[in-house]
């Protein structure tokens, strides 16, 4: 019988249960109205020529990986992939400081963080398609990576400047 119970205790999951971060169900009738309506006719899609990322980290292998997933994602939404490349030497922030905190200048310790950079450009996104795809890459960011988009918006030539 301990046996069995030990066996039924270790199959049972340790941890708890994710938070479910939305909701499909209706809150109220009221709102039901609002979900049934269609969007707005007439409003035009905002057009990016370019959208640019800049990552940031301290591993270059995991940065190359993310760059690969980054790719794939956009040729799976059918964007248009332009260059991507990375700085040839990371960028090193050194800070020195005094081994004792009284007295011994001489005696000195010295700490380095190394930076890695790789940029992406992707061309010619819609507004929705551009939302699509920063919300599925930003969500699957790894740990020790940080990033930075850069968007280009396409907008028409004022009324005062066509004449």
């Amino acid at each position: 019988m301990l046996k069995w119970f030990n066996i039924s205790r270790s199959l049972a999951p340790l941890a708890p249960r994710p938070v479910r971060w939305y909701s499909d169900a209706v809150v109220a009738s009221t709102s039901q109205a609002a979900v049934d309506q269609p969007p707005p006719v007439g409003v035009p899609d905002k057009l990016y020529s370019r959208v640019e990322l800049q990552m940031k980290g301290i591993d270059p292998e995991v940065m190359k990986s993310y760059a690969l997933y980054a790719k794939t994602a956009a040729e799976h939404l059918d964007i248009e992939v332009g260059k991507h490349w990375t700085l040839r030497k990371a960028v090193k922030d050194r800070l020195t400081l005094l081994k004792s905190v009284h007295i011994y200048k001489k005696h000195r310790v010295q700490y380095e963080v190394r930076n890695y950079y790789r940029f992406m450009h992707f061309h010619k996104l819609t507004g929705s398609t551009l939302d699509t795809f920063l919300e599925y890459i930003e969500r699957n960011l790894p740990e020790g990576i940080a990033l930075k988009v850069t968007k280009v918006e396409l907008q028409e030539l004022p009324e005062h400047l066509r004449k």
